[in-house]
């Protein structure tokens, strides 16, 4: 029932100048304003993340109620010196994403990359801001969520999050090679699902 109020709480204002990890240790410690903030702060990209993973808002709603209750449950896990709040809480809704995805069993297997430090990409048609030009909103979220997931992951993460691959790499817990070896290969399979599509409008 605590937990449950907690959540309910987060519905004030929210000051600035206070770190996610400040607000979690006040959290920790039985600040529930803290949580309540923290909460109202970061539940959104949490939502977004879990939703561009999915493409369900039901599924969203469950992994962001989950992972703000692992956040009370378990938050002295947290280590900053391995990475900021805002990558753990992905880590974990990245794990309660891929839980919800088995039990619905549309989950893809995630097949292993090689780290490919040495791999070789080109910058050409680098983002994903690339793929939207001429394109709908809606062709790019279908083509996104086509993907298998580890390279889903990734271009959620990069692209759509706007992390850095050493920032990704910390969420999905692998090298920074195996993150740019990933995100070059969705960013070659997104490009020719968009081009399949217009040539099956054609």
């Amino acid at each position: 029932m605590r937990r449950c109020n907690l959540l309910q709480q987060a519905m004030t204002s929210d000051p600035p100048e206070t770190s996610d990890a400040d607000l979690l240790k006040r959290a920790m410690g039985g600040d529930e304003e803290s949580f309540a903030i923290l909460y109202r702060r970061r539940q959104g990209a949490v939502y977004r993340f879990a939703l561009q993973m999915s493409g369900r808002r039901s599924v969203a709603e469950e992994v962001t109620q989950e992972v703000f209750l692992v956040v009370i449950r378990e938050g002295d896990r947290f280590d900053p010196g391995l990475g900021s709040l805002m990558a753990y809480l992905y880590g974990v809704a990245r794990n309660c994403v891929l839980r919800c995805l088995d039990r619905d069993r549309v989950y893809v297997p995630m097949g292993e990359e090689p780290d490919g430090e040495g791999a070789q990409w080109t910058s050409k048609e680098d983002t994903l801001s690339e793929l939207t030009r001429g394109e709908t909103i809606e062709s790019v979220r279908q083509a996104v969520l086509a993907l298998p997931a580890n390279f889903r992951e990734v271009v959620v993460l990069c692209d759509l999050h706007e992390m850095s691959y050493a920032q990704a790499a910390a969420v999905l817990d692998c090298a920074v090679g195996t993150v740019r070896s990933r995100l070059h290969r969705a960013r070659g399979m997104l490009l020719e699902k968009m081009r399949a599509g217009k040539r099956a409008f054609v």
